[in-house]
């Protein structure tokens, strides 16, 4: 246990001195420099943060805990990200950077109106505050708990050691976000990026070595998996999982679009490109490796089902205190079975440092969101940047408090907690998604439609994910199929309304002129060839 937490400490404080040395003497005094890191990413950085900002503990214990009770079929999660992916290099990414944007309610505000900004800026915010965040320090607590079993080794209960782990993440997240900025969090990424690339990698590869310890072969390991659970390797799924074909089409396809081509928190790294090639290059390049993600994500939790059908001690482990299989035990106890002590060191620091990657920047945009929508805009007009900074930081740790308090309240003894937390991204993706779009592509609609649509789309949705569950079953079948549903509805009442509340003039995008807007000519053709890739995998994994 020494070892372990010697090589923790050394990893963690490696990453933040190495932070520090990159990022000193960057200015983030300026509302560029600490909320876009001064317009000067480059494609490999973006990629890397990108990837970091989305692979944290809520993917590695969601996941695959998902993929232990499931099978395969989660993996569209991170598979289908890929499409989205170039969705947003090709198509979104380009009018981003035209309009110089920091947020994407500042779009909303070019295209719609202040109103539309003020609304999507406080939803982004509170929804931030009371679903993301506390679900990546719950996912990540639980993780480290079980890795480590801090349990034992602090002597304290289960529901304790949460707390304890929560408060300490939050603490040192965020530092980071709160006086490094958006530089200091997308260099920090890029190094746990490939920390969590690697020892993701030993994870898959040495639990498979775990699975095999009497002498089989790994194919017979796999051959044995698919006896015991011949769904286990099937793409598409089967009525009655979380995610089974039909999901694909409707609300799996609708939050994944959302979550990688207008969430704040995702991409507010690609604000910061230092030009549209740099950006599409990263963009693009997180793709590829969002595509592979699997191996990573979803494969161990497959192979930790057989495990625990042949291994009675870790199969205790994954027990609570009702006799249960807890689905949140899942990756944290596979790492401390199968990794010896100085890896599961290492490994431990690198999930706090995806862990760290999503909160602090998570807290970033909550930052730029509130400085630049709110107190810029109406608490204090004539505001100095250091003065819309301070807010920022100040904001950060309000933020991170509300998160910290909330996690164990909000996840704790929830089953199925991944897909209880995309059901409650639900709430506010389908709605905002659904203006965004029809801001796009139609001219003419006015703010009124747009402000309309997002209570009607926020109420509807709260009332299913919340109070409306039997008849959504009996209805729809689906949670997921009730946001296609819902999403195609907002649509349709955005367009009703808009003819009539309708702009004088239609809507011209302005060039704010911030950065070279050159594509990179390769990148349609790179975006062909990773959807080719996704639809090859699909079919070839569909029976199996």
């Amino acid at each position: 246990m020494i070892l372990t937490l010697t090589t923790f400490v050394l990893f963690t404080a490696l990453v933040a001195v190495l932070t520090w040395l990159i990022t000193r003497g960057k200015s983030t005094s300026t509302e560029e420099g600490f909320f876009l890191a001064g317009r000067s990413l480059t494609g490999v950085v973006i990629a890397g943060s990108l990837l970091l900002t989305n692979l944290s503990t809520e993917q590695l214990v969601g996941l695959n805990a998902g993929s232990f009770a499931e099978g395969l079929s989660v993996m569209a999660w991170e598979v289908i990200a890929g499409c989205s992916l170039v969705v947003l290099a090709l198509f979104f990414l380009p009018r981003y950077l035209k309009s110089g944007i920091a947020t994407i309610p500042q779009f909303l505000e070019e295209r719609y109106d202040a109103k539309v900004r003020a609304l999507t800026t406080g939803i982004f915010i509170i929804a931030y505050m009371l679903i993301l965040l506390p679900f990546v320090l719950f996912s990540g607590a639980s993780a480290l708990a079980y890795m480590l079993n801090l349990p034992e080794l602090l002597g304290l209960s289960d529901t304790a050691t949460i707390w304890v782990v929560v408060a300490f993440i939050a603490l040192v997240g965020s530092a980071y976000a709160i006086f490094g900025g958006l530089r200091a969090v997308a260099v920090s990424d890029t190094f746990n990026g490939l920390g969590l690339l690697i020892g993701g990698l030993m994870i898959t590869w040495f639990s498979i070595q775990f699975a095999a310890s009497d002498g089989q072969s790994i194919s017979s390991v796999f051959k044995e998996i698919k006896v015991e659970n011949p769904d286990a390797f099937v793409s598409l799924g089967k009525a009655g999982e979380d995610v089974h074909w039909p999901t694909l089409f409707t609300g799996v396809l609708i939050l994944n679009f959302f979550y990688w081509c207008t969430n704040q928190q995702i991409i507010q790294r690609t604000f910061g490109a230092k030009n549209l090639a740099e950006g599409q290059k990263g963009v693009l390049l997180a793709a590829f490796f969002k595509i592979l993600a699997p191996i990573i994500l979803v494969l161990p939790g497959i192979v930790a089902l057989h495990i625990a059908s042949q291994n009675p001690e870790f199969n205790e482990a994954l027990m609570n205190a009702d006799g249960e299989r807890e689905g949140a035990r899942v990756y944290g106890t596979l790492v401390r079975f199968v990794l010896p002590g100085a890896l599961t060191g290492f490994f431990a620091a690198v999930v706090v440092g995806s862990i760290l990657s999503t909160f602090n920047s998570v807290l970033n945009s909550s930052a730029t969101l509130f400085s630049l929508g709110v107190y810029k805009k109406v608490i204090n007009k004539t505001a100095t940047s250091e003065e819309v900074v301070k807010s920022g930081r100040l904001c950060s740790a309000i933020v991170a408090v509300c998160a910290a308090i909330g996690a164990p309240v909000i996840f704790l003894g929830q089953e199925g907690i991944f897909g209880y937390f995309q059901k409650l991204n639900g709430v506010y993706f389908i709605p905002l998604l659904s203006v965004i779009l029809v801001g796009m592509f139609n001219k003419r609609v006015d703010g009124h439609s747009a402000f309309i649509t997002i209570l009607v789309g926020l109420a509807i949705m709260m009332w299913g994910t919340f109070l409306g569950g039997d008849v959504i079953g009996s209805v729809f079948g689906s949670g997921y199929h009730f946001m296609g549903a819902v999403f195609i509805g907002l649509v349709l009442l955005q367009l009703a309304l808009g003819m009539k509340l309708r702009r004088t003039t239609r809507y011209v995008q302005a060039d704010a002129q911030v950065v070279d807007l050159t594509p990179w000519k390769p990148a349609p053709i790179v975006g062909g060839i990773l959807i080719v890739t996704v639809l090859v995998i699909y079919l070839l994994l569909a029976k199996g």
